[in-house]
């Protein structure tokens, strides 16, 4: 299990309110992600994003459409406009012992622990970009998010759309 932060000194995680609402979710925790995900989470936190793969019941056009020409298993949409962030931002993986987390949200990957957690190992990546592009991902930089938010959101893709409240405001 992994956490991402831009704080390279935390001894404990302390759980705390979700900062999205999850159904069944009502208690203070402590989120963690699998490798699997990992990319996603590879960002400054407040850094909007879209990510998206295909799942079992993705549509032929779908893939056709999204993935018709990358060999990428996952994709992930940043914005133009966070780039200078994303290449001067040092960001920590803590690794967490798994034994106190329960999943949450498969097609995110998130997993929760309702106990203070005290992580095994700390690194610190100074490469964001080395980082994500050491994994099979496509990293698409693009003027604005929302377009692309919206197509996914009506294909039969797996996706997540993370700090969305950050993104360049829609145009009217």
């Amino acid at each position: 299990m992994y956490h991402i932060s831009e704080n390279g000194a935390i001894e404990i995680f302390i759980p705390r309110p979700s900062p999205s609402v999850f159904p069944g979710l009502n208690e203070d925790v402590v989120f963690a992600i699998t490798d699997k995900m990992l990319h996603n989470y590879l960002l400054p936190r407040n850094c909007p994003r879209v990510g998206f793969y295909k799942g079992t019941g993705t549509n032929p056009t779908d893939i056709e459409t999204f993935f018709g020409h990358t060999k990428a298993d996952y994709v992930l949409a940043v914005e133009n406009a966070w780039m200078k962030k994303i290449t001067s931002t040092t960001i920590y993986c803590y690794e967490l012992p798994a034994n106190t987390f329960t999943l949450l949200d498969d097609c995110a990957g998130y997993y929760v622990s309702y106990s203070a957690v005290v992580p095994t190992n700390v690194r610190a990546i100074t490469n964001i970009l080395d980082a994500l592009l050491q994994r099979n991902i496509e990293l698409r930089c693009m003027p604005s998010l929302w377009p692309l938010a919206d197509a996914v959101q009506k294909s039969s893709l797996q996706f997540s759309l993370i700090r969305m409240r950050n993104a360049t405001p829609r145009r009217g």
